[in-house]
């Protein structure tokens, strides 16, 4: 549960890195390269959350790094849902709802088998 509120956490502040300049009022008129950086700035408490996210997923043996990525992936579209909607005052169109759905599905079908012959992680490996 750790791995995901982590990874669900930098995935916020890496949707605000890569949109919030669409809607932020401070950096209207300013320049690209100043744009950069104020996202790359943001972006770097999503690594300060993601890359605990991920080690300890994987080294604990809770999940592997197929479904680290899976999961981050749709948790990524979630937040980017909630995002679009609240901030950018865009609507959820019936076909993004159903992408949106099978990549839920796709997440339950990454973590509800395991692959034969997959071991868990081991720290030092």
């Amino acid at each position: 549960m750790k791995t995901i509120l982590l990874l669900t956490a930098s995935n916020i502040f890496m949707t605000f890195a890569w949109y919030g300049h669409l809607k932020f009022k401070f950096l209207e008129g300013k320049s690209l390269f100043f744009v950069i950086l104020v996202s790359w700035g943001i972006a770097f408490f999503e690594y300060c959350l993601m890359v605990p996210a991920n080690r300890g997923g994987y080294l604990s043996g809770e999940f592997s790094g197929y479904q680290l990525k899976i999961i981050q992936e749709a948790i990524t579209l979630a937040v980017f849902v909630v995002f679009a909607w609240v901030v950018l005052k865009e609507k959820l169109a019936w076909n993004y709802a159903v992408s949106f759905a099978l990549i839920i599905l796709a997440v339950w079908f990454a973590t509800a088998f395991k692959p034969a012959g997959a071991a868990a992680a081991t720290v030092g490996h």
